[in-house]
């Protein structure tokens, strides 16, 4: 009992470590000078915007993109403290997948470092799957609505109701009278 507690205790620490080991990586690329690449997905025609910090704090680099086909760009120095920025357009003719893009830096703190980010083509943009759709039509929940599609149904509907109205207003006229039902 006690071994099988210290092995499960084990493996949630290790399965914990697991889990939190990602992000601390990823921080840690793009801290070290990875390329980020925003928005990650996006549809054909859709302009991207990169940077980098691996350029160091005048670096410039040069972007290849030409695996989505929209060929290379240039990353200039930003306003923000040693980030060298660039856009390019993704192509209207661009596949669904996933595309590495790079970047080859050509300051001279650089020492030419080589930097790349993954750009992920899809048919829509996210932007486009999150907008509502208006609903449309009548409500399918059985005999139908007011304006549903069988007017005979809601009559024997209405006359129904005004029945049930009817002997409710009578029961409740008696009994305010004192008969007995």
């Amino acid at each position: 009992m006690r071994t099988a507690r210290l092995l499960t205790t084990a493996a949630l620490a290790v399965a914990s470590a697991g889990l939190l080991a990602p992000p601390a990586a990823a921080a840690a690329l793009v801290a070290g000078g990875g390329l980020e690449v925003f928005p990650s997905t996006v549809a054909p025609g859709t302009t991207v915007t990169v940077n980098t910090t691996a350029c160091g704090s005048d670096g410039t680099a040069t972007g290849d993109a030409s695996a989505v086909g929209a060929g290379t760009f240039t990353l200039a120095p930003s306003t923000h403290e040693e980030n060298a920025i660039g856009q390019f357009k993704v192509p209207s003719s661009a596949q669904p997948g996933t595309y590495e893009i790079v970047a080859k830096c050509s300051g001279a703190d650089s020492g030419g470092k080589e930097v790349a980010g993954d750009l992920v083509v899809t048919i829509t943009s996210t932007a486009a799957a999150e907008q509502r759709v208006a609903p449309k039509g009548h409500v399918k929940t059985g005999v139908g609505g007011a304006l549903g599609p069988d007017p005979v149904q809601t009559t024997a509907g209405v006359a129904a109701l005004a029945v049930a109205a009817a002997g409710g207003t009578w029961l409740l006229h008696r009994r305010a009278r004192g008969d007995r039902i």
